[in-house]
């Protein structure tokens, strides 16, 4: 989900009549719609099996920006003293 956060909020009021009265409510609130995507995560439907191995364990790797399934990571080196 993304959020924005207003750091400044500037209003102003312009009378171009001065026999008529303006009144500005405050607090004025507005809606804003974010309408171009963010950077998005690894695409989960593709995975990176080179070197993929029986009981692999997907994980996402940050220097490549992808997901992986291979030797490094499985069950057996998560339970036999791997962090878990």
């Amino acid at each position: 989900m993304t959020s924005i956060n207003v750091t400044k909020t500037t209003n102003t009021v312009e009378v171009t009549d001065v026999s008529t009265t303006t009144t500005v409510e405050v607090p004025v609130t507005s809606v804003v719609t974010a309408t171009t995507a963010g950077p998005q995560g690894a695409n989960a439907s593709i995975i990176n099996t080179t070197n993929a191995v029986n009981k692999s364990i997907v994980y996402y790797d940050g220097s490549s920006s992808s997901l992986k399934a291979n030797n490094t990571w499985t069950t057996d080196t998560l339970t036999n003293g791997g962090n878990f």
